[in-house]
């Protein structure tokens, strides 16, 4: 949700679908970890990554998933 933009917690909500208080709780978590960073602006609070190589780590992970979900999906070796 913190790759395109920086957001508020409702905003990280209504983009993931996750409950208000689990997105506070990553963000916490995410924050002390020095991940995100944020800034108050009026009566709301802004969270975006704290590094903008994180965002490149997280579209090369999605084009490398992307590209390989039909390998993985076809291989014969996993099976319900």
């Amino acid at each position: 949700a913190l790759v395109s933009d920086e957001r508020n917690v409702q905003e990280i909500v209504g983009h993931t679908g996750l409950g208000q208080p689990n997105v506070s709780n990553h963000l916490r978590c995410l924050l002390e970890c020095g991940l995100v960073s944020r800034r108050s602006k009026g009566r709301f609070v802004r969270y975006r990554l704290a590094d903008r190589r994180v965002a490149d780590l997280i579209r090369d992970a999605d084009q490398l998933l992307a590209s390989t979900a039909n390998g993985v999906d076809a291989c014969q070796s996993y099976t319900d």
